[in-house]
């Protein structure tokens, strides 16, 4: 019987400790236990609560360098940026320069002419919510083409044929994820503010919000990660071009958690528009979509949620408005399951249950 309760005894400690483990604590451990099974992945995480930033990260900048991954280290966020497109479509809605429901017709540059059947279809908010219809970019073919640079070789015009030669939107009202569809947006951004994409978030998002290390066309910094294909081999950072509303932004753990601390903050113009992009645009069975943002609920908690994959990395945000916190994890290998794995451990074990407060981290 003693011997019982001795281990009962220990058994509560143990259990005490691990709750009692600060909340920092606890992610680091989740991010270190992966880490040590997948020792060729870098990973850089950055984490938010109440206003006050934790950071940790795993694993050097390149495999010749013993220089160690950081808050600072440069990934490409990849689809990711496509959450900033949409908080730049809610600013210039909330700027009155568009509306959510205006048809994008007028909207579109010269080059496109939509068929007959197809004008007056097409709502900003559908490209938005990934339910417009139009066909997409051959990413197959354009991997087959340029494995390094598939993206390279898409044009203005190029999408503008495909656009065009559309004549029938099968899949209108159903949710089919898009890169051509924010590629618009971006253009729609463009004619709207009469500026290039590149001009709008550096003087929306990037200047405003301090987030320097937040690059767009020039990239070729020296605390660059390194990109690593799904076999381990080495993945050029896609460079500049058109669809870069889509995918193509680099950035980092501390830049990152700035944005989720704007987004969080009701008061600023990033986060009035952040609350424009959490109403649903979308919803079936499988999903619920505002405009380029999961949401996520189950029965105590609503969570916003955003993946990304280049060709070589990986990335997912998460925040939960509600409880007032916000993570982004980074990885320089393109590994969807790990990160989105990575995610669903640290929200299930420490996040979602959670009474939360900036003293535990």
């Amino acid at each position: 019987m003693k011997t019982s309760v001795k281990l009962l005894a220990a058994l509560l400690l143990v259990t005490n400790f691990s709750f009692g483990q600060g909340i920092a604590q606890r992610i680091d451990s989740i991010i270190k236990d992966n880490h040590q099974k997948n020792p060729n992945v870098g990973i850089s995480v950055g984490f938010v609560l109440n206003n006050e930033e934790y950071y940790t990260a795993y694993g050097n900048l390149n495999a010749e360098s013993q220089t160690k991954i950081d808050k600072n280290s440069i990934f490409e966020i990849a689809s990711i940026t496509k959450i900033l497109t949409s908080n730049l479509i809610a600013q210039a809605v909330i700027e009155k320069k568009i509306k959510l429901e205006d048809y994008i017709d007028s909207y579109l540059p010269k080059e496109y002419v939509l068929q007959n059947n197809l004008k007056n279809k097409i709502k900003i908010s559908d490209l938005a919510s990934h339910q417009s219809g139009l066909p997409d970019i051959d990413f197959g073919k354009l991997i087959e083409l340029n494995p390094q640079q598939p993206v390279s070789s898409v044009t203005k015009e190029s999408l503008a044929a495909i656009v065009n030669n559309c004549t029938e939107l099968k899949d209108y009202g159903k949710y089919r994820y898009s890169t051509i569809g924010y590629t618009l947006l971006g253009q729609i951004l463009e004619k709207v503010y009469n500026k290039s994409y590149d001009e709008i978030i550096t003087s929306k998002m990037i200047k405003p919000l301090k987030m320097t290390r937040t690059l767009t066309k020039d990239f070729n910094v020296k605390n660059r990660t390194v990109a690593h294909n799904p076999d381990g081999g080495i993945q050029e950072f896609f460079n500049w071009n058109i669809t870069a509303p889509a995918g193509l932004v680099k950035s980092n753990a501390s830049d990152m958690v700035t944005y989720l601390k704007a987004i969080l903050n009701k008061e600023t113009k990033v986060g009035k528009a952040a609350l424009v992009t959490e109403s649903i645009f979308y919803k079936d069975e499988k999903r619920e979509l505002g405009l380029g943002i999961n949401i996520v609920t189950d029965e105590k908690n609503t969570i916003y949620m955003k993946s990304g994959d280049s060709m070589g990395q990986s990335s997912i945000i998460c925040y939960d408005r509600a409880k007032n916190w916000g993570i982004i994890i980074l990885l320089n290998y393109r590994n969807s399951k790990m990160r989105q794995n990575m995610l669903n451990e640290i929200y299930e074990t420490v996040l979602k249950n959670s009474e939360l407060d900036k003293t535990d981290l």
